[in-house]
C-alpha cells in the first residue's frame, strides 16, 4: 500500500494534504523515525514528540519563504524529512551523510544552523527585524524548547522582542525535558502554566465593555497597565481539565497555580498550553498566529518519544542513542570485558574522591549523564547541582562556591564550555579560584559533527593568566589527574575524549602529579639511528607509541613522551627532547591553530631550539560529521599510518635542508 510520506518530497505536497491524511502521514513518519534511526542511532525521543507540530507548520507556512528556526535543531529530522530529503534521511549523523542539526549549506530550508541551546529566539528576532527593515512579509517563526529558557540568552532575546518588532511567531515546545530532567524555577512554572478560559474569555468580554464607555479608547490604554494584575487574579486558579463524567473536573497532574504573564510582561502575547498532538488544532492556532500584528507565543505541550513505548519509558537514554532494536528499544549490551567510558571512570572517581573529601561538589548544565555526574547524583545526591542548560551561570556559580572555600568540580563538555569562556576569564581565572574542569568530549563527538567537536580548548584556555591544563593518555591518568586537581589551588582543566578509554586499570588510589611534568614513556637508544621525538598529547600517545614502534623496525630512534600538561609546558623535557631529536613530532586531537603543538613550537622559539617539527592535528577549518572517529581521523591524518609517513618523508632529505619546518596535518 502506498504511503503519504511516498508521495511527499516538498512541503508544497504537505500543503495539499487533508487533515486525515495528515494524521496519517505522521503515524507514517513515526514508523519512519523509529526503523530508520534503529541501526545507527541518533535523536530519536525529540523528533517523535514534535511530529504533529512540524506537520503542521509546513501545512501552514510557506518554507523556505517563511523561515522557521530551531533551538538547538536536533529536533528537525521531521522538517528535514518534509523538505527533499527523505530518501537521504537513513545517512543521517553517518560519513558523507545528513548532518544531525539544521545546516544551511545543507538545505535552503535550514535557514539558521546550530547545535546550542539558547540561539532561536535571537536568531530569529534578528531575521524578523531584517524583514522589517527590507519591508518584506514572510513569517519567522521560532521553535523553542522549554529547557531553552534556562539559558539566559533566550531572557535577553524576549526582553527585546516586543521593542524591535511587531509580526514574531514564537512556539514554546514544552515535553517537560531537555536531555535530563528540566530543573529550577522556569521549568515549575511552565508546569504549572496551562489555558484558562475564563481569562481569555473576560478579557474579551472586558476589553468589549471598556470599549462602549465614554473615552473607551483612553480607557482601555489606562486599563492595559493594569492588565498584569487582571490576569493574575482571574487565572490564579487551579489547573482543571474535563473529566469523562459531564461537569466534572480533575486536576491536570501537572499541578499547581500559573499565569501567562511572564510572557505579556515582556511585551509577547500568550497563548496555551494547547496540545502538541492535536493536528487540527495546531493548525488552527498556527493559522491565527499568522494573522497577528503583535508577537505572539504558543505553548504547545507535547510528549518526548510519543509513538514508541520504549522512548517514553526512558526519555533521557532515548533523547541521544547509538544502534537500538526498532521492535524493543533495546540497545546492544557492553562486550565483556571492554574498556569504560571516560565519562564513567570521571564521575566514578568524583565520588571516591568527595567521600574523602568534604569541599568537593560536582556542577552540571543539563548534563548528568553525558558527563558521568549521574554517578554522584546518586551516591550523594546532597553534593551534585544542575543548574540546567546555563553553562554562564554554571561557572560563577562554582566561583562563587570557590570564594567559600568548597573545591567545585564542573563537569561540562568541551564545546559548551565554549559558551561561558568569559565567565572562565572574568569569574574564575581573574580571581585565581580554585574550580576544576572536567571537560568531556576534547576531540571529536564524531556523529554531532561541527557544533560538538571539542576542538578548541586548548586554544581558548592557554592565553589565560593562572590555568593549569591537562590531558590524560588513559583513564587511570585521568583519575590522577582529578586528584592532583584537587590539591591545586587554581583554575585546573582536564580534557579527555568521548567514548571508550584506553582499557587501563584504574588503581585504587589515584597518584599524586607533579605540576607541569611530563612522563618520558620511551627513551633514545641512542644507537645511532636517526632520532625522532614523538610527543604524543592525551589520547594521541597511544598513536605515538604505535608509530614509534613502526619506526623502529624501519631504522629509527625514536623517543615518546606523554606531555601531560599543556600549561604549564614542561620546558626542561622538552627542550632536552627537542635538541637531542633530529625531528620532533606532537600529536594533539585539537586544531593546530593555537594547539599544543603551536604551544611547543613558541617554547622552541624562546630557547633557540632550531631542531624540524612537524605537527598532526586538525585543520584550521571546521571538521564535518561521520559515522566513526576512526574515519575522520583517517581522512586528516591523525593516524599512525600518516605519522610514520611523515617521520620518513621528513627524514628523506627535508630534515638537513630546512633549520625550522613546521607540517600540519
Amino acid at each position: 500500500m502506498t504511503r503519504y510520506l511516498d508521495m511527499v518530497d516538498g512541503p508544497e505536497h504537505v500543503k495539499k494534504l487533508t487533515l486525515p491524511q495528515l494524521q496519517e502521514l505522521a503515524g507514517e513518519i513515526r514508523e519512519e523515525l523509529i526503523a530508520g534511526l534503529a541501526k545507527a542511532g541518533g535523536h530519536l525521543g525529540p523528533n517523535l514528540g514534535v511530529v504533529e507540530l512540524t506537520i503542521a507548520l509546513h501545512h501552514v507556512f510557506n518554507s523556505p519563504v517563511d523561515k522557521f528556526v530551531w533551538d538547538v535543531s536536533h529536533q528537525v529530522y521531521v522538517h528535514k524529512i518534509l523538505t527533499g530529503r527523505k530518501d537521504r534521511f537513513r545517512t543521517i549523523r553517518q560519513t558523507d551523510g545528513l548532518n544531525g542539526f539544521a545546516l544551511r549549506t545543507e538545505s535552503e530550508h535550514d535557514c539558521y544552523g546550530a547545535g546550542h541551546a539558547g540561539t532561536a529566539l535571537s536568531a530569529a528576532l534578528g531575521m524578523a527585524a531584517a524583514r522589517d527593515k527590507r519591508g518584506t512579509h514572510e513569517n519567522v517563526v521560532c521553535i523553542f524548547g522549554d529547557a531553552a529558557l534556562t539559558n539566559g540568552i533566550s531572557f535577553e532575546a524576549l526582553n527585546n522582542i516586543g521593542h524591535t518588532t511587531k509580526k514574531f511567531i514564537g512556539i514554546l515546545n514544552d515535553n517537560e525535558w531537555s536531555i535530563a530532567k528540566n530543573v529550577g524555577a522556569i521549568s515549575n512554572y511552565l508546569n504549572k502554566l496551562i489555558t484558562n478560559p475564563r481569562y481569555n474569555k473576560l478579557a474579551r468580554e472586558f476589553e468589549n465593555f471598556v470599549r462602549r464607555l465614554p473615552k473607551g479608547d483612553l480607557a482601555l490604554k489606562l486599563a492595559h497597565k493594569a492588565e498584569g494584575g487582571f490576569k493574575g487574579a482571574i487565572t490564579d486558579v487551579s489547573l482543571l481539565r474535563h473529566t469523562s463524567q459531564p461537569g466534572m473536573l480533575e486536576t491536570d497532574g501537572r499541578g499547581g497555580y500559573g499565569s501567562p504573564v511572564f510572557f505579556e510582561e515582556m511585551g509577547v502575547r500568550y497563548l496555551g498550553p494547547i496540545d502538541g498532538h492535536n493536528l487540527p488544532l495546531l493548525v488552527s492556532t498556527l493559522e491565527f498566529a499568522k494573522t497577528c500584528d503583535h508577537p505572539i507565543v504558543i505553548h504547545v505541550l507535547t510528549q518526548k518519544g510519543k509513538g514508541f513505548e520504549a522512548a517514553l519509558k526512558h526519555p533521557e537514554k532515548f533523547h541521544g542513542l547509538g544502534p537500538y532494536d526498532a521492535k524493543t528499544g533495546e540497545t546492544p549490551a557492553a562486550k565483556p570485558g571492554a574498556a569504560p567510558m571516560y565519562q564513567d571512570v570521571m564521575g566514578q572517581t568524583l565520588v571516591k574522591l568527595c567521600q574523602k573529601n568534604n569541599t568537593l561538589v560536582g556542577i552540571t548544565a543539563a548534563m548528568p549523564t553525558g558527563t558521568g555526574l549521574k554517578h554522584l547524583e546518586k551516591a550523594m545526591p546532597d553534593r551534585y547541582y544542575d543548574v540546567g542548560i546555563a553553562e554562564e551561570h554554571g561557572v560563577i556559580f562554582a566561583a562563587g562556591m570557590a570564594t567559600m572555600g568548597l573545591h567545585p568540580v564542573v563537569a561540562i563538555y568541551s564545546t559548551f564550555l565554549q559558551r561561558a569562556y568569559d565567565c572562565i576569564h572574568h569569574d574564575v581565572c581573574l580571581q585565581n579560584l580554585p574550580v576544576i574542569f572536567c571537560m568531556d568530549r576534547s576531540g571529536l563527538s564524531a556523529n554531532d559533527g561541527p557544533t560538538h567537536h571539542g576542538l578548541f580548548d586548548i586554544a581558548y584556555l592557554r592565553c589565560l593568566p593562572n590555568v593549569i591544563a591537562m590531558a590524560p593518555a588513559n583513564e587511570d591518568e585521568l583519575a590522577d589527574m582529578m586528584f592532583t586537581a584537587t590539591h591545586i589551588n587554581a583554575p585546573t582543566f582536564i580534557r579527555y575524549p568521548r567514548g571508550t578509554a584506553e582499557g587501563v586499570p584504574v588503581k585504587e588510589q589515584p597518584a599524586l602529579l607533579e605540576v607541569g611534568k611530563a612522563q618520558v614513556v620511551q627513551n633514545f637508544s641512542n644507537n645511532g639511528k636517526k632520532k625522532a621525538a614523538l610527543f604524543g598529547l592525551g589520547p594521541m600517545n597511544t598513536i605515538a607509541r604505535k608509530a614509534a614502534a613502526q619506526l623502529a623496525t624501519e631504522g629509527f630512534d625514536c623517543a615518546v613522551i606523554n606531555p601531560r600538561f599543556t600549561k604549564p609546558l614542561d620546558a626542561g623535557t622538552h627542550e632536552f627532547f627537542g635538541n637531542a631529536a633530529d625531528l620532533v613530532v606532537t600529536l594533539e586531537d585539537h586544531a593546530v591553530m593555537g594547539g599544543y603543538g603551536a604551544a611547543v613550537l613558541e617554547l622552541f622559539s624562546e630557547k633557540n631550539v632550531t631542531t624540524p617539527m612537524v605537527r598532526i592535528g586538525w585543520p584550521d577549518h571546521f571538521i564535518e560529521h561521520a559515522s566513526t572517529q576512526d574515519e575522520l581521523r583517517k581522512r586528516y591524518g591523525l593516524t599512525v599510518e600518516n605519522t610514520v609517513a611523515k617521520v620518513k618523508a621528513q627524514f628523506n632529505g627535508a630534515v638537513s635542508k630546512v633549520t625550522s619546518m613546521v607540517d600540519v596535518a
